[in-house]
């Protein structure tokens, strides 16, 4: 009796497992470049916080020390990491400002949150432009 419930005897039929949702399957959104991008800037500031440590504990250090980081970080390799520093910590204040107005439960239909992903990294260029023009306009002045 057994045996006929399980088939007489047949092995179970084996059922072709689904496969998760990759990027071959779904295409490219700019929600879905927002929400990577901030994971990125987010480890970028992690990093750029250990620069920023550094520059700390070589202004402490002394001149010598101070004046051998101040010379890296004006060579063009320093600035590069200089400006993707600004850029990563504006994206994710921009970034950020999206993401509290979610928490509040604003912004969830698609057409608003695409429009809102592509303000964030319009606004972080913009600001950080802003502020590398302010940093130039004003790096003698104190």
């Amino acid at each position: 009796m057994a045996e006929s419930q399980a088939g007489a005897g047949k092995p179970p039929v084996m059922r072709p497992r689904p496969l998760s949702p990759h990027l071959q399957i779904y295409g490219w959104k700019i929600t879905m470049a927002a929400s990577i991008t901030h994971r990125i800037t987010g480890v970028g500031l992690g990093i750029g916080s250990l620069l920023l440590t550094g520059w700390l504990l070589a202004l402490a250090d002394g001149p010598e020390s101070y004046a051998a980081l101040q010379e890296f970080l004006g060579s063009w390799f320093g600035k590069l990491v200089l400006l993707g520093f600004t850029w990563s910590l504006m994206y994710h204040l921009c970034n950020g400002l999206r993401h509290l107005f979610w928490d509040v439960g604003y912004g969830f239909d698609v057409a608003t949150a695409n429009r809102t992903a592509g303000a964030a990294f319009a606004g972080s260029v913009l600001l950080t432009i802003i502020a590398w023009v302010l940093a130039y306009m004003y790096r003698g002045a104190v």
